[in-house]
């Protein structure tokens, strides 16, 4: 919604928005392009008389906003329906599309059509730090967003990534999440069908060969032309684009389009989950026209997106990382890939359950084993959890359970230690423990 926010005032609109809680790093953001930010929902916020109302997906009937909204009869829609409706339906678009790697994929696909200087217009759900921005018009036909598959609004309940109508499309990988509005994976599935179903017949959709889930989705029908992508050692055979680490860590890896080498990678990204969204990067811009030679040096200046193992500072030789990671499968890939990188020195992982699915204990079996490659696991169980989060202490040596975030500044205030390296991952502001942490240490 705010990277909406920003394109509605890039076109010349007056923007105003309201949320319930606001914090960096899309506040600051919003508030640099002079877009007024109103913190709560109340009637007030609607004066004066606004022409048109986004709503995002997070309100619903009740809401005191919404309910002036309709009341007082005004005009309102979606944030992907205005997207499609005012900005998508003259341009190429390029949607990426899967439970994880979403954000980097597509910050990755815009800075290589940017390196190729088609200028592209984008709407990501982070800041990537090549841009400093989570969203642009552009000055291209080229136009790319990251496609959700959550609902798209109280009165609109398709997944918002139907409104996109993309050209090129990316599907990263499929797992069961937002568990509070899908009862299971098949019905995920079923919208990824609709979106596989809105693809031209020149288009292309680009999805890894071993993802079983994707490939069930396929299989119900595609009439799109479908190419492949596998990390692994050397060369893949029967594979469209294929990498293979030069690293343990993934820090370099050669780069293949079916049995020709492209080149090598050399940047600053750790683990294999990076090298996928890499590869599925340089196979949709090269869709787009983009040389792979030319994505492939592109991605050597890739600087990653904001809280995506972004380390915020080292104090006292502790070297503290803000990571977005919030699903058993994005935790144990971000910390294996960290893993690989520092070797045998201490890893400390912070997670807050704070999704709604993480939050139902859905996943509650599977989390101890992600986090089994951290020496030291700290999971803060937050107010009115529906499950025993202590639970897990007895499958996890590693695991500790806190209930609050002075007791988390205390156990880190006596775990810590030169040569560490302190994970936060949440999808949320953490009850601002990053500046907290950093003073106690």
């Amino acid at each position: 919604m705010g990277g909406v926010a920003l394109l509605a005032k890039e076109l010349g609109h007056q923007v105003s928005g309201s949320d319930e809680n606001v914090y960096p790093p899309m506040s600051i953001q919003l508030a640099g392009q002079g877009i007024v930010l109103k913190s709560g929902y109340c009637a007030g916020n609607l004066n004066p008389r606004p022409d048109l109302v986004v709503i995002g997906n997070v309100l619903s009937r009740g809401n005191e906003e919404v309910e002036s909204v309709l009341n007082l009869g005004l005009r309102y829609v979606s944030g992907p329906q205005w997207l499609g409706e005012n900005l998508l339906n003259d341009r190429w678009v390029l949607a990426v599309a899967g439970t994880h790697g979403k954000t980097t994929c597509s910050s990755m696909l815009a800075w290589i059509l940017e390196q190729a200087g088609h200028r592209p217009g984008f709407l990501i759900g982070g800041v990537p730090l090549n841009f400093g921005l989570s969203a642009r018009l552009g000055e291209s036909p080229y136009f790319v967003v990251e496609a959700d598959e959550y609902d798209t609004a109280f009165f609109d309940k398709r997944s918002k990534f139907v409104h996109y109508r993309p050209r090129t499309v990316v599907l990263n990988n499929l797992e069961y999440d937002h568990a509070d509005i899908f009862p299971d994976l098949d019905a995920i599935k079923t919208q990824f069908h609709h979106l596989v179903r809105t693809i031209p017949g020149q288009g292309r959709v680009i999805v890894p060969v071993l993802d079983h889930e994707l490939r069930d989705v396929l299989d119900r029908g595609c009439w799109t032309p479908v190419e492949s992508t596998e990390v692994a050692q050397g060369r893949s055979e029967g594979v469209d684009w294929s990498a293979s680490q030069s690293r343990a860590d993934g820090l370099r890896f050669d780069v293949f389009h079916g049995s020709s080498r492209i080149g090598t990678v050399d940047w600053s990204l750790i683990g294999n989950h990076n090298i996928s969204n890499a590869l599925s990067a340089i196979a949709a811009a090269h869709h787009a026209g983009v040389d792979p030679a030319i994505s492939v040096k592109a991605l050597g200046g890739f600087r990653n997106v904001k809280r995506r193992m972004e380390i915020r500072s080292v104090i006292n030789g502790v070297t503290i990382y803000d990571d977005f990671a919030h699903h058993p499968t994005a935790i144990s890939a971000t910390l294996q890939g960290l893993r690989a990188h520092v070797g045998d020195q201490r890893i400390i992982a912070v997670v807050e359950l704070r999704s709604n699915t993480m939050r139902s204990g859905i996943h509650a079996a599977r989390i101890p084993g992600s986090l089994e490659t951290a020496d030291l696991a700290i999971v803060f169980q937050p107010p009115g959890m529906q499950w025993l989060v202590e639970e897990m202490e007895a499958r996890g040596s590693n695991i500790r359970v806190v209930a609050s975030i002075d007791g988390v500044l205390t156990l880190l205030a006596s775990e810590a230690r030169d040569g560490d390296h302190l994970v936060f991952m949440s999808n949320g502001s953490f009850s601002g423990i990053y500046e907290k942490v950093e003073k106690v240490l």
